[in-house]
């Protein structure tokens, strides 16, 4: 079975946390291990990113959500490594700005979305207005529970301008995240991550399994899937999320564009003007 449909939220089906060990490390025992599979899969990447960048007629995007320290950062940096920055783009989602909070929730997102031949990862998304939103109780719920009905029609829009969508949940435990709080504490390096709502979060943590497990089952269709990542372990969600991504490009069959130019004539061009030289 592909990693894709080993992870992969099945179109209208009911999404339970408990059923899912963030632990899980397939048939790999380590990172020494998996090593290999792991270089592998991003040479493949940065191939396939190359083909989707020449064929120039569709897009992907991969939104990425987790807890925190659940590592959208990590995975970014991963996946990222392995592609041109000249076809892929990082977008961020902060706390929503008052031009933002002046328009639909959807409108952020849309202006940013991958233009032709590109990738672009989304850390958090549009997603956050069924999360955060619902957890804090910051609109009514009258007005998040129509959303993900409007997250379905955004998507399918993209969808229909061929745009592919990949989105990844990055599942840790509680324990995990705690443990990852305890590394930014002790490392100078990361203690710049540390905010005051890290902590305070934490005690919503069933809410947001909650809310994960609602926005998952409503919002995973056929062609923009949820893939639940087991994320326990970092080398393992790295070699998941990347062999999710090459699985899906290698299904397009991408191939390069047949010249733009007239190659006889350019080689005829050449070899006169190396004639010419010497």
């Amino acid at each position: 079975m592909t990693y894709y449909d080993q992870f992969k939220v099945r179109a209208g089906s009911e999404v339970k946390f408990a059923g899912v060990d963030p632990d899980f490390t397939d048939v790999h025992e380590g990172q020494k291990d998996a090593a290999k599979e792991i270089e592998n899969d991003l040479i493949e990447l940065r191939k396939l990113q190359d083909l989707l960048y020449a064929d120039g007629r569709r897009s992907l995007l991969i939104c990425l959500q987790s807890m925190d320290t659940g590592g959208k950062d990590g995975t970014i940096d991963h996946v990222l490594s392995a592609m041109n920055p000249q076809g892929c783009r990082i977008v961020a989602f902060k706390q929503p700005s008052a031009e933002d909070l002046a328009n639909d929730f959807i409108w952020r997102i849309h202006k940013v979305a991958p233009a032709k031949g590109e990738v672009v990862i989304f850390n958090r998304s549009h997603y956050e207005d069924v999360l955060t939103v619902r957890v804090h109780e910051l609109v009514p719920e009258a007005v998040w529970a129509r959303r993900y009905e409007e997250i379905n029609a955004f998507e399918q829009g993209l969808v229909e301008a061929d745009t592919h969508i990949l989105k990844f949940f990055l599942h840790i435990s509680k324990d995990e995240q705690l443990k990852r709080f305890k590394d930014r504490l002790d490392d100078p390096a990361k203690q710049w991550k540390i905010s005051e709502s890290d902590y305070k979060e934490r005690t919503f943590w069933d809410d947001y399994m909650t809310a994960y497990e609602d926005a998952l089952s409503r919002c995973s269709t056929e062609r923009a899937p949820w893939f639940v990542i087991p994320a326990n372990h970092k080398w393992f969600r790295n070699l998941a999320v990347s062999r999710i991504v090459v699985e899906y490009l290698k299904g397009l069959k991408l191939t390069y564009p047949p010249p733009r130019v007239d190659l006889k004539h350019i080689r005829e061009e050449y070899h006169t003007a190396k004639k010419a030289k010497g």
